[in-house]
């Protein structure tokens, strides 16, 4: 008969114990290595390699079904298809993990290739677009549904920023955005001849065909169809410990969301000046990313705290961020303060605020962007008042995310400039020049003004002024 042990209070067989100790010692692992399970997980749950071969499959005989009037597209098909059966048969027969992740750049490749090949027909682009879609979803999503173990909140927050309701709006957003983009695509592309725009007339096409879209080799509408879907796609990877259990992909995702989208988003503030018109779908696709990146710096935040406080100790950054990591459940959230994650439905916008100053702010940059049509503004005082209002729009809205609202200081330079513009600048007339000096001081005013903060931020509380 095994030995006994006791351990504190409670006895038990040498045999219970060293079963308790392996599955402690698996719990550990599993974890302090989310990543580790990451590789694991596509060959724990094999089923959707199966539908992945079949949009292999799919994909080879695509170029037959659909008659591809195009060689590049139909190469590129076989050969998608062909990867695709061939790395999902390397998960089943060989359990690869690697090799399921592969064909989720296949899936991202599958949504470029239309734009790089100029797919002849409309049925090339939808069918690419919407294959590599679903190679995503399988080869990733899927996935990545499982949840991890360990701690839901970083240390000294008050809310989780990785919840399937703190993700909703921005997939919301990024839908929008994905969808009027698919539109403007369609028009690049020659498949329609015709382009939706219900206050600029003729705008949008002749920001779609003027010579700034005409500079990028691809159609510039696609991409930016493709960079939404991606943003959607990647809103529904992990579970709701994702900011420490896949640093890489948060910081993917910041990446895609945030700098790329303020670059989009300065490019259509700047097409009343390269252009000479305004687009509307071009605007309601940067008001979505505006809101997009609010909703987004605060998982961003979290997993930036995280990954420092984390490479504090003896554990390297390389690891922490390809692998994950975890700490004590009891040193997460704040005591008495820690939201609960259903708590209401407003859980949606935990981490963004709208403040007066902000609202106020965002109503004068407005107002700029609309006064040279109101006050017969012209010249470079027009693309002054076009690009400092649309400006001062972006970072009052950005803004509004609480971990990132020191970003309004960037209005109190801006204002300064509005108020001294109208003094240098031709092309202004008597009213517009007070209207200006008068918005102007506004801005810097209400720029000052930090606003309420209703939540707690951990350690990034030091950088909200």
């Amino acid at each position: 008969m095994p030995p006994k042990r006791t351990i504190g209070w409670e006895t038990v067989s040498g045999n219970q114990d060293m079963v308790s100790d392996r599955t402690a010692d698996h719990q550990h692992k599993e974890s302090r290595a989310p990543g580790a399970m990451m590789l694991e997980h596509p060959t724990m749950e094999i089923w959707p390699q199966y539908p992945i071969i079949i949009l292999g499959l799919w994909l080879i005989a695509s170029p037959f079904t659909f008659g591809y009037e195009s060689l590049a597209m139909t190469i590129s098909d076989t050969v998608s298809g062909v990867l695709l059966i061939v790395f999902s048969g390397a998960v089943i027969l060989l359990g690869s993990g690697v090799a399921n992740y592969v064909n989720g750049f296949v899936g991202v490749w599958l949504l470029l290739a239309p734009l790089f090949f100029w797919a002849p027909t409309s049925d090339v682009y939808l069918n690419d677009t919407l294959v590599g879609v679903f190679v995503i979803t399988f080869a990733v999503l899927v996935v990545m549904r499982m949840e991890m173990s360990g701690p839901d909140i970083p240390r000294g927050w008050t809310y989780n920023p990785s919840t399937a309701a703190q993700r909703a709006p921005i997939i919301i957003a990024g839908l929008i955005g994905f969808f009027f983009s698919t539109h403007m695509a369609t028009f690049q592309l020659g498949y329609t001849d015709f382009v939706f725009d219900p206050f600029f007339g003729r705008g949008t096409e002749n920001v779609l065909t003027s010579d700034v879209s005409r500079m990028f080799p691809i159609s510039d509408a696609g991409l930016g169809a493709v960079a939404y879907a991606v943003e959607v796609l990647m809103g529904f990877m992990g579970d709701k410990r994702r900011w420490r259990t896949m640093p890489w992909m948060v910081t993917l995702f910041g990446i895609v969301v945030i700098p790329l989208g303020f670059v989009s988003i300065v490019l259509i503030i700047l097409q009343p000046l390269a252009v000479g018109t305004w687009c509307t779908l071009c605007l309601l696709s940067a008001l979505a990313m505006l809101f997009m990146i609010a909703l987004t710096v605060d998982e961003v935040a979290a997993m930036g705290q995280f990954l420092y406080q984390q490479t504090r100790g003896d554990v390297s950054l390389w690891h922490v961020f390809w692998m994950g990591d975890t700490f004590a459940t009891s040193d997460a959230g704040v005591d008495g303060k820690t939201r609960s994650d259903a708590d209401s439905w407003w859980s949606m916008f935990w981490g963004m605020s709208v403040s007066w100053p902000l609202l106020g702010t965002t109503g004068l940059g407005l107002w700029l962007m609309s006064s040279p049509a109101l006050f017969g503004t012209v010249g470079a005082a027009a693309d002054s008042s076009h690009l400092v209002g649309a400006l001062v729009v972006t970072f009052s809205v950005i803004a509004m995310g609480e971990p990132v609202r020191t970003i309004r200081f960037l209005n109190v330079p801006l204002g300064i400039w509005v108020i001294v513009a109208p003094w240098i600048l031709l092309g202004s007339s008597i009213v517009s020049v007070w209207s200006s000096v008068t918005v102007g001081i506004l801005i810097v005013v209400l720029s000052v003004p930090r606003g309420s903060i209703r939540d707690q931020y951990g350690s990034w509380n030091r950088y909200i002024r």
